[in-house]
């Protein structure tokens, strides 16, 4: 029950040339291996592109240095007054 036996395939391949056609199915056969292909190549670069950007970070931290400090010219804050929005509401009622 856990194998498939020679006549299970021999059914399976009946069935898909009956379903699609045998016209259809070498062009559906390689559409598959070319999207199987493209995956393959995508999920290696992204674990490539994983290993690279934790290289460029430590080199990037490391390549840090603070900022020179700047002379900063105090002026006087020019900010509204805060007003509480239950009271302002109250007023406009």
């Amino acid at each position: 029950m856990g194998a498939l036996k020679p006549w299970h395939i021999a059914v399976l391949v009946v069935v898909l040339v009956l379903l699609f056609g045998a016209k259809r199915l070498p062009d559906a056969a390689r559409s598959l291996g070319r999207s199987l292909r493209i995956i393959k190549a995508e999920t290696k670069g992204l674990v490539d592109d994983d290993k690279g950007d934790l290289a460029e970070k430590a080199d990037a931290q490391a390549g840090r240095q603070p900022l020179p400090p700047q002379q900063v010219q105090q002026q006087p804050a020019q900010n509204p007054p805060v007003v509480d929005p239950v009271q302002r509401s109250r007023d406009v009622i």
